[in-house]
Protein backbone atom coordinates (compact mmCIF):
# COMPACT_ATOMS: atom_id res chain seq x y z
CA UNK A 1 0.00 0.00 0.00
CA UNK A 2 1.48 3.33 -1.11
CA UNK A 3 0.37 6.94 -1.44
CA UNK A 4 1.55 8.65 -4.61
CA UNK A 5 1.11 12.42 -4.85
CA UNK A 6 0.24 13.61 -8.35
CA UNK A 7 -0.57 17.18 -7.31
CA UNK A 8 0.05 18.97 -4.03
CA UNK A 9 -0.67 22.67 -4.59
CA UNK A 10 -3.53 24.95 -3.62
CA UNK A 11 -5.89 26.94 -5.81
CA UNK A 12 -4.25 26.85 -9.22
CA UNK A 13 -1.35 25.10 -10.97
CA UNK A 14 2.13 26.36 -10.18
CA UNK A 15 5.55 25.53 -11.60
CA UNK A 16 6.54 23.39 -8.63
CA UNK A 17 3.16 22.01 -7.60
CA UNK A 18 0.20 20.95 -9.70
CA UNK A 19 -3.29 21.06 -8.19
CA UNK A 20 -4.56 18.30 -5.96
CA UNK A 21 -4.64 14.61 -6.80
CA UNK A 22 -3.48 11.63 -4.73
CA UNK A 23 -3.26 8.00 -5.80
CA UNK A 24 -3.65 5.26 -3.21
CA UNK A 25 -1.85 2.31 -4.81
CA UNK A 26 -3.44 -0.99 -3.78
CA UNK A 27 -1.63 -3.13 -6.33
CA UNK A 28 -0.72 -5.96 -3.97
CA UNK A 29 -4.03 -5.80 -2.11
CA UNK A 30 -6.43 -5.75 -5.10
CA UNK A 31 -4.48 -4.90 -8.25
CA UNK A 32 -6.08 -1.46 -8.31
CA UNK A 33 -5.55 2.24 -7.74
CA UNK A 34 -7.90 4.58 -5.91
CA UNK A 35 -7.67 8.25 -6.82
CA UNK A 36 -8.48 11.04 -4.38
CA UNK A 37 -9.37 14.26 -6.23
CA UNK A 38 -8.49 14.94 -9.84
CA UNK A 39 -7.29 18.48 -10.35
CA UNK A 40 -6.52 19.97 -13.76
CA UNK A 41 -3.82 18.06 -15.70
CA UNK A 42 -3.88 15.03 -13.43
CA UNK A 43 -3.66 12.82 -16.51
CA UNK A 44 -0.57 14.77 -17.62
CA UNK A 45 1.05 14.06 -14.24
CA UNK A 46 0.21 10.37 -14.61
CA UNK A 47 2.17 10.27 -17.89
CA UNK A 48 5.36 10.79 -15.87
CA UNK A 49 4.64 7.80 -13.61
CA UNK A 50 4.15 4.04 -13.81
CA UNK A 51 0.44 4.43 -12.94
CA UNK A 52 -1.90 2.82 -15.46
CA UNK A 53 -5.27 4.60 -15.79
CA UNK A 54 -6.91 1.25 -16.60
CA UNK A 55 -6.11 0.19 -13.03
CA UNK A 56 -8.03 3.10 -11.53
CA UNK A 57 -11.00 1.46 -9.85
CA UNK A 58 -12.43 4.24 -7.69
CA UNK A 59 -12.20 8.03 -7.62
CA UNK A 60 -13.09 9.95 -4.48
CA UNK A 61 -13.72 13.68 -4.92
CA UNK A 62 -13.52 15.69 -1.71
CA UNK A 63 -15.36 18.78 -2.96
CA UNK A 64 -16.38 20.57 -6.12
CA UNK A 65 -13.86 23.42 -6.24
CA UNK A 66 -12.11 23.43 -9.61
CA UNK A 67 -8.62 22.72 -8.33
CA UNK A 68 -9.91 19.34 -7.11
CA UNK A 69 -11.94 18.13 -10.12
CA UNK A 70 -11.22 20.00 -13.39
CA UNK A 71 -9.05 17.08 -14.51
CA UNK A 72 -11.79 14.49 -14.08
CA UNK A 73 -13.56 14.63 -17.50
CA UNK A 74 -10.25 14.41 -19.35
CA UNK A 75 -9.00 11.49 -17.29
CA UNK A 76 -12.25 9.57 -17.69
CA UNK A 77 -12.24 10.14 -21.44
CA UNK A 78 -8.59 9.22 -21.96
CA UNK A 79 -8.99 6.03 -19.94
CA UNK A 80 -11.13 4.65 -22.78
CA UNK A 81 -8.17 4.99 -25.16
CA UNK A 82 -5.73 3.43 -22.68
CA UNK A 83 -7.21 -0.03 -22.35
CA UNK A 84 -9.65 0.78 -19.58
CA UNK A 85 -12.62 -1.55 -19.76
CA UNK A 86 -13.47 -2.23 -16.11
CA UNK A 87 -16.05 -0.16 -14.24
CA UNK A 88 -15.03 3.01 -12.44
CA UNK A 89 -16.96 4.28 -9.45
CA UNK A 90 -16.79 8.00 -8.66
CA UNK A 91 -17.77 9.22 -5.20
CA UNK A 92 -18.34 12.88 -4.41
CA UNK A 93 -20.66 15.55 -3.02
CA UNK A 94 -24.05 16.34 -4.50
CA UNK A 95 -23.50 17.84 -7.95
CA UNK A 96 -20.71 15.49 -9.04
CA UNK A 97 -23.14 13.41 -11.11
CA UNK A 98 -24.38 16.44 -13.03
CA UNK A 99 -20.84 17.72 -13.54
CA UNK A 100 -19.65 14.45 -15.06
CA UNK A 101 -22.78 13.96 -17.16
CA UNK A 102 -22.69 17.47 -18.63
CA UNK A 103 -18.94 17.43 -19.27
CA UNK A 104 -19.09 14.16 -21.15
CA UNK A 105 -22.35 14.78 -22.99
CA UNK A 106 -21.54 18.31 -24.20
CA UNK A 107 -18.13 17.18 -25.42
CA UNK A 108 -19.74 14.06 -26.92
CA UNK A 109 -17.24 11.87 -25.10
CA UNK A 110 -17.99 8.15 -25.20
CA UNK A 111 -16.69 5.85 -22.48
CA UNK A 112 -15.99 2.24 -23.40
CA UNK A 113 -16.43 1.16 -19.81
CA UNK A 114 -19.29 1.52 -17.30
CA UNK A 115 -19.14 4.39 -14.82
CA UNK A 116 -21.02 4.51 -11.55
CA UNK A 117 -21.37 7.92 -9.87
CA UNK A 118 -22.39 8.02 -6.20
CA UNK A 119 -23.30 11.28 -4.50
CA UNK A 120 -22.26 10.73 -0.92
CA UNK A 121 -23.46 11.68 2.52
CA UNK A 122 -21.71 11.16 5.82
CA UNK A 123 -21.08 7.60 6.96
CA UNK A 124 -19.80 4.41 5.38
CA UNK A 125 -19.87 4.80 1.60
CA UNK A 126 -18.11 1.58 0.61
CA UNK A 127 -17.39 -1.81 2.17
CA UNK A 128 -16.23 -5.18 0.90
CA UNK A 129 -14.23 -8.04 2.40
CA UNK A 130 -11.02 -5.95 2.30
CA UNK A 131 -11.83 -2.30 3.01
CA UNK A 132 -14.27 0.11 4.61
CA UNK A 133 -14.39 3.73 3.44
CA UNK A 134 -16.07 6.31 5.64
CA UNK A 135 -16.81 9.91 4.64
CA UNK A 136 -17.21 12.87 6.98
CA UNK A 137 -18.24 16.45 6.26
CA UNK A 138 -15.55 19.02 7.00
CA UNK A 139 -15.63 22.82 7.44
CA UNK A 140 -15.08 24.56 4.12
CA UNK A 141 -16.77 27.20 1.99
CA UNK A 142 -18.72 24.51 0.12
CA UNK A 143 -19.44 20.91 1.20
CA UNK A 144 -16.04 19.24 1.55
CA UNK A 145 -15.48 15.69 2.72
CA UNK A 146 -12.69 13.73 4.30
CA UNK A 147 -12.22 10.02 3.67
CA UNK A 148 -11.11 7.35 6.14
CA UNK A 149 -9.93 4.17 4.43
CA UNK A 150 -9.77 1.21 6.82
CA UNK A 151 -8.17 -2.06 5.76
CA UNK A 152 -9.84 -4.99 7.47
CA UNK A 153 -7.72 -7.24 9.67
CA UNK A 154 -6.19 -10.25 7.93
CA UNK A 155 -5.76 -13.78 9.30
CA UNK A 156 -2.44 -14.46 10.97
CA UNK A 157 0.48 -16.30 9.36
CA UNK A 158 -0.12 -19.99 8.77
CA UNK A 159 2.00 -22.09 11.17
CA UNK A 160 2.89 -24.65 8.52
CA UNK A 161 5.51 -26.52 10.57
CA UNK A 162 3.04 -26.99 13.40
CA UNK A 163 0.47 -28.40 10.96
CA UNK A 164 3.00 -30.82 9.45
CA UNK A 165 3.98 -31.94 12.94
CA UNK A 166 0.30 -32.67 13.56
CA UNK A 167 0.28 -34.93 10.53
CA UNK A 168 -1.42 -32.59 8.07
CA UNK A 169 0.12 -32.61 4.60
CA UNK A 170 0.50 -29.37 2.58
CA UNK A 171 -2.33 -28.84 0.14
CA UNK A 172 -5.97 -27.68 0.06
CA UNK A 173 -6.32 -28.13 3.84
CA UNK A 174 -3.60 -25.55 4.41
CA UNK A 175 -5.56 -23.05 2.32
CA UNK A 176 -8.78 -23.70 4.23
CA UNK A 177 -7.06 -23.19 7.57
CA UNK A 178 -5.37 -20.03 6.28
CA UNK A 179 -8.84 -18.75 5.36
CA UNK A 180 -10.02 -19.40 8.90
CA UNK A 181 -12.10 -22.50 8.08
CA UNK A 182 -12.61 -25.34 10.56
CA UNK A 183 -11.43 -28.65 9.06
CA UNK A 184 -12.38 -32.24 9.90
CA UNK A 185 -9.64 -34.69 8.90
CA UNK A 186 -10.24 -38.21 7.54
CA UNK A 187 -9.31 -39.73 10.92
CA UNK A 188 -12.01 -37.63 12.62
CA UNK A 189 -9.73 -35.06 14.19
CA UNK A 190 -10.97 -31.48 14.13
CA UNK A 191 -8.51 -28.74 13.20
CA UNK A 192 -9.45 -25.36 14.64
CA UNK A 193 -7.79 -22.61 12.55
CA UNK A 194 -6.88 -20.41 15.52
CA UNK A 195 -4.58 -23.19 16.79
CA UNK A 196 -2.49 -23.04 13.64
CA UNK A 197 -2.50 -19.34 12.82
CA UNK A 198 -0.36 -16.58 14.23
CA UNK A 199 -1.87 -13.36 15.61
CA UNK A 200 -4.22 -11.53 13.17
CA UNK A 201 -2.54 -8.88 11.06
CA UNK A 202 -4.06 -5.53 11.90
CA UNK A 203 -5.31 -3.53 8.95
CA UNK A 204 -3.95 -0.10 8.08
CA UNK A 205 -5.83 3.19 8.23
CA UNK A 206 -5.35 6.00 5.72
CA UNK A 207 -7.12 9.34 6.20
CA UNK A 208 -7.26 11.88 3.38
CA UNK A 209 -9.02 15.14 4.11
CA UNK A 210 -10.39 17.70 1.69
CA UNK A 211 -9.98 21.44 2.24
CA UNK A 212 -11.03 22.38 5.75
CA UNK A 213 -10.70 24.49 8.81
CA UNK A 214 -9.97 22.61 12.03
CA UNK A 215 -13.13 20.71 12.95
CA UNK A 216 -14.37 17.77 15.02
CA UNK A 217 -14.91 15.49 12.03
CA UNK A 218 -11.27 15.85 11.03
CA UNK A 219 -10.31 14.37 14.39
CA UNK A 220 -12.83 11.53 14.09
CA UNK A 221 -11.71 10.56 10.60
CA UNK A 222 -8.04 10.72 11.58
CA UNK A 223 -8.27 8.69 14.81
CA UNK A 224 -5.26 6.36 15.07
CA UNK A 225 -4.57 6.61 11.34
CA UNK A 226 -1.31 5.16 10.07
CA UNK A 227 -1.06 8.28 7.92
CA UNK A 228 -3.09 11.48 7.89
CA UNK A 229 -2.98 13.61 4.75
CA UNK A 230 -4.04 17.09 5.87
CA UNK A 231 -4.09 20.35 3.98
CA UNK A 232 -1.68 23.03 5.18
CA UNK A 233 -2.41 25.91 2.84
CA UNK A 234 -0.85 28.45 5.20
CA UNK A 235 2.12 28.60 7.56
CA UNK A 236 2.11 28.85 11.33
CA UNK A 237 0.97 32.29 12.46
CA UNK A 238 -1.51 32.72 9.59
CA UNK A 239 -4.45 31.22 11.51
CA UNK A 240 -6.73 34.21 10.96
CA UNK A 241 -6.07 34.17 7.23
CA UNK A 242 -6.61 30.42 7.12
CA UNK A 243 -9.91 30.76 8.96
CA UNK A 244 -11.07 33.50 6.61
CA UNK A 245 -10.50 31.30 3.55
CA UNK A 246 -11.71 28.05 5.15
CA UNK A 247 -8.26 26.46 5.30
CA UNK A 248 -5.70 25.26 7.84
CA UNK A 249 -2.13 26.05 8.85
CA UNK A 250 0.81 23.72 9.39
CA UNK A 251 0.42 23.97 13.15
CA UNK A 252 -3.31 23.26 13.01
CA UNK A 253 -2.75 20.16 10.86
CA UNK A 254 -0.15 18.95 13.35
CA UNK A 255 -2.54 19.49 16.25
CA UNK A 256 -5.15 17.32 14.53
CA UNK A 257 -2.57 14.56 14.03
CA UNK A 258 -1.47 14.80 17.68
CA UNK A 259 -4.97 14.76 19.14
CA UNK A 260 -6.06 11.93 16.83
CA UNK A 261 -3.02 9.84 17.84
CA UNK A 262 -1.88 9.33 14.24
CA UNK A 263 1.37 7.64 13.35
CA UNK A 264 2.39 9.97 10.53
CA UNK A 265 1.28 13.33 9.13
CA UNK A 266 1.71 14.44 5.54
CA UNK A 267 1.13 18.11 4.73
CA UNK A 268 -0.32 18.95 1.32
CA UNK A 269 -2.35 21.62 -0.54
CA UNK A 270 0.56 24.04 -0.11
CA UNK A 271 0.11 27.62 -1.29
CA UNK A 272 2.42 28.72 -4.12
CA UNK A 273 3.49 31.65 -1.92
CA UNK A 274 5.89 29.19 -0.25
CA UNK A 275 8.95 28.54 -2.41
CA UNK A 276 10.91 25.30 -2.37
CA UNK A 277 13.58 26.64 -0.03
CA UNK A 278 10.93 27.26 2.66
CA UNK A 279 9.19 23.88 2.50
CA UNK A 280 11.32 22.38 5.27
CA UNK A 281 10.41 25.35 7.46
CA UNK A 282 6.77 24.36 7.03
CA UNK A 283 7.66 20.83 8.14
CA UNK A 284 9.48 22.16 11.18
CA UNK A 285 6.49 24.30 12.15
CA UNK A 286 4.32 21.19 12.23
CA UNK A 287 7.03 19.01 13.82
CA UNK A 288 7.06 21.26 16.89
CA UNK A 289 3.63 19.79 17.67
CA UNK A 290 3.78 16.46 15.82
CA UNK A 291 7.34 15.24 15.17
CA UNK A 292 6.61 12.55 12.55
CA UNK A 293 5.67 15.03 9.84
CA UNK A 294 6.61 15.18 6.18
CA UNK A 295 5.53 17.43 3.34
CA UNK A 296 4.04 16.17 0.09
CA UNK A 297 5.67 17.03 -3.22
CA UNK A 298 4.51 16.20 -6.72
CA UNK A 299 5.62 12.64 -7.59
CA UNK A 300 6.50 11.80 -3.99
CA UNK A 301 5.58 8.27 -2.90
CA UNK A 302 4.99 7.27 0.71
CA UNK A 303 4.92 3.59 1.65
CA UNK A 304 2.46 2.45 4.31
CA UNK A 305 3.92 -0.77 5.74
CA UNK A 306 1.89 -3.66 7.05
CA UNK A 307 1.60 -3.82 10.82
Amino acid sequence: MDLFFLGTGAGMPAKLRNVTSIALKLLEERGAIWLFDCGEATQHQILHTSIKPRRIEKIFITHLHGDHLYGLPGLLSSRSFQGGESEVTVYGPKGIKEYIHLSLSISQSYLKYPINVIEIEEGIIFEDDQFIVEAGLLDHGIPSYGYRVVEKDKPGTLLAEKLIAAGVKPGPIFKKIKNGERVVLEDGRVIEPEQFLGPPQKGRIVTILGDTRVCENALKLAKKADILVHEATFSKGEELLAYKYFHSTTKQAAEVARQADCKKLCLTHISSRYERNTWQELVQEAAETFPNTLIAEDFKEVHIPSK
